[in-house]
């Protein structure tokens, strides 16, 4: 069992290293005996603040080198397999000299552990269950992979509560792929460990008497690590806590039965013991939601883009229920409305891309295309989300694709600009750039107009991708331009903002604070962008000269909107705020959780946004009031589009999916 002693430690990474030119250290947020957990910002995502956790490991002793690192390998290789919202998600592994890293999704929240002895009192039966429901779905998916994994060091330590209350659990070091023929060491913590533990036998039971140890302590708020080993029924639950049930009691003493047989056969089984108990008290679990998708044999498909009907499964084939559980209701900051709340629509379908999916989908006639961090740009039929074609790139394709009609345009990181006919999917040609595209381009009359991260905005002939010419600002552009009035408006990630001819002159120039990273929107002769600077910016499309800047509580990447008369723009603070276009003056404010690094679309009287707290907002336009919250498995960065009819509206996420939801009346 783990011991408390450590051996040396050595230096720790301090706040403003840079590993591989990409990870730069923030903070220590967590230390063990060979290893430590680092808070470092991803400088791969220039256009929002991007958090990973940086676990290191590195050994004093070189007898011990070799184990340890195959063992942190070993959790890589598990971690990059697994897609689960309570997994964190793998991004990276790599060595540098004698250390490892793992680059893991950073959870923020506390640890269960910190949050039983922060609360006052007792935490209430309700979300006792609830997280135990949570708990016992992540073991079900673990111990049914191909080939099961046992966690084996389930405890409140180990478990990350999110500002959301979801659960995710962390640190899989000593997690293993079952085999039932091998006995394992003697690992896992003492007071979560059952019996056979000790004894290195190791099935999926180990984790449901771990699982049965922390729901004790959540109840109790006694830590089994600091009493005998086996000794819970010494500590009756409802001797301590008299507000516990007494079915809540005896199916904790069940999981933590001595004999592995007399507990519950699986993480399944104790699911559905808790969620029955739930139910039998008249509360299901809150914003929990079921649905039955089709499936296929899960080696037929792992690995490849999918789409889930969520409609009734054809004959014959077999079905999943999933129970998605949505965390609580967003509390809306306003300066007016009364806009009564309604059930966030379900998806008509959903397709699963390999990667995450950061930009917007575009809308073309009877077909969807969104490209994904995966390099892939895929085509989907917007009725039902089946797959008509993807093409490989040599990179992430992080920018909405444009169309004229007959070709598709869009940018990859691997530096080029590709022009992809629609019908068949072949590449017309491929215009090269020295740096990323991460531009969306912009098409007006036969000329596409885009932004690299070599500090060069092109204009190219749509049909020949042909230079027509080429402006240098000396640092990457990934702002879209804005055609208006026969000028070209877009900003660079050195603070700088440029008017051109559309020949390619300069006409003004306008230095803000920090990068223009957004894309402009303009009417009636003024030009609005944003900065992370913080600032709203209205100026003068003619001179440049400034109307008006509104100050945001944070930088934003969110690029504006105009709409009869007003500016809707989101920032990193979390608020999307509304602003009369004519003085900037705030009419009415929306508070998310986390940044908000999209755009919003307007479909009459509502606006759709998303979010990276992982939701897809519906307001009242008027009043901002929150109509309803739709729920994805990961951030939002792209903004949603509707097809011609304005039947669907389609949104990515973070997630990997695509999703199509129905536009309600």
């Amino acid at each position: 069992m783990k011991s408390s002693r450590t051996p040396r430690s050595r230096a720790h990474l301090r706040p403003g290293t840079r590993l591989l030119e990409r990870y730069e250290i923030v903070d220590i947020i967590g230390r063990g005996g060979m290893s430590t957990v680092y808070r470092a910002r991803d400088l791969h995502f220039p256009q929002l603040e991007r958090w990973v956790a940086l676990k290191e490991m590195s050994v004093l002793r070189p007898r011990e080198r070799d184990d340890v690192m195959a063992a942190f390998e070993r959790e890589a290789h598990l971690l990059a397999q697994l897609r689960h919202p309570a997994i964190p998600v793998v991004y990276d592994y790599f060595t540098v000299g004698d250390r490892a890293y793992l680059v893991l999704e950073f959870i923020e929240g506390k640890t269960l552990d910190r949050v039983i002895k922060e609360t006052p009192g007792f935490l209430p039966e309700e979300k006792v269950i609830r997280w135990g429901i949570e708990l016992c779905d992540v073991l079900h998916y673990l111990h049914t992979r191909p080939r099961p994994i046992i966690f084996r060091d389930l405890k409140p330590a180990n478990i990350m509560v999110t500002p959301d209350e979801r659960l995710v659990l962390i640190d899989f070091g000593i997690a293993r792929l079952f085999d039932p023929e091998r006995r394992g060491t003697v690992i896992g913590t003492e007071g979560y460990a059952p019996p056979e533990q000790y004894r290195g036998i190791i099935t999926p039971l180990v984790d449901i008497y771990a699982l049965g140890a922390t729901l004790h302590h959540m109840l109790t708020k006694r830590d089994p690590r600091k009493e005998p080993p086996f000794s819970f029924a010494e500590r009756p639950i409802r001797k301590i806590n008299p507000n516990v049930s007494p079915e809540l009691e005896a199916l904790v003493y069940r999981a933590l039965a001595y004999r592995p047989e007399e507990r519950f056969s699986s993480a399944e089984e104790m699911k559905r013991a808790l969620q029955a108990l739930l139910h039998r008290r008249g509360r299901p679990e809150e914003g929990a939601t079921t649905r039955t998708l089709p499936t296929r044999n899960l080696t037929e498909t792992a690995g490849l883009p999918h789409t889930v009907d969520l409609g009734h499964p054809e004959g014959g084939q077999e079905t999943q229920t999933l129970t998605t559980s949505l965390p609580p209701d967003t509390q809306v900051i306003r300066t007016g409305g009364t806009g009564a709340k309604s059930r966030a629509p379900q998806p008509v379908w959903t397709f699963a891309c390999e990667d995450e999916i950061r930009a917007s989908a575009l809308v073309q006639g009877d077909l969807v295309f969104v490209g994904s961090y995966d390099f892939n740009v895929y085509a989907l039929r917007v009725q039902d989300g089946r797959l008509v074609w993807k093409l490989p790139t040599g990179g992430g394709v992080v920018t909405q694709p444009a169309s004229e009609g007959r070709l598709l345009f869009f940018g990859s990181e691997d530096g080029h600009l590709y022009a992809v006919r629609i019908g068949d999917a072949k590449v017309v040609w491929r215009f090269p750039t020295q740096g990323p595209v991460r531009a969306t381009p912009r098409l007006d009359n036969g000329v596409l107009y885009f932004g690299s991260d070599d500090g060069h905005l092109y204009a190219v002939h749509i049909s020949t991708g042909r230079l027509l010419w080429k402006f240098a600002t000396g640092i990457a552009v990934r702002s879209t331009p804005l055609v208006m009035d026969k000028h070209l408006y877009f900003g660079n990630e050195d603070g700088e903002f440029f008017c051109l001819t559309l020949e390619g002159d300069l006409v003004w120039r306008y230095q803000a604070r920090r990068a223009v990273t957004s894309s402009p929107t303009g009417a009636e002769k003024t030009v609005f962008f944003t900065s992370r600077d913080g600032q709203v910016y209205a100026l003068d499309a003619e001179s440049g000269w400034v109307l008006w800047r509104f100050r945001m509580g944070k930088g934003t990447v969110a690029s504006p909107v105009y709409h009869q008369g007003f500016v809707y723009v989101g920032a990193a603070d979390g608020v999307l705020y509304c602003l009369r276009a004519e003085t900037g003056k705030e009419k009415w404010r929306f508070q998310t959780r986390h940044q908000v690094a999209g755009s919003v679309l307007i479909v009459e009287d509502r606006l759709y946004f998303g979010s990276t707290d992982h939701h897809l907002y519906c307001l009242n336009l008027d009043d901002g009031s929150e109509l309803w919250a739709f729920a994805t498995q990961g951030p939002i960065t792209a903004t949603p589009v509707t097809d011609a009819q304005r039947r669907l509206l389609f949104i990515g996420s973070f997630d990997r999916h695509l999703y199509a939801l129905p536009l309600q009346p």
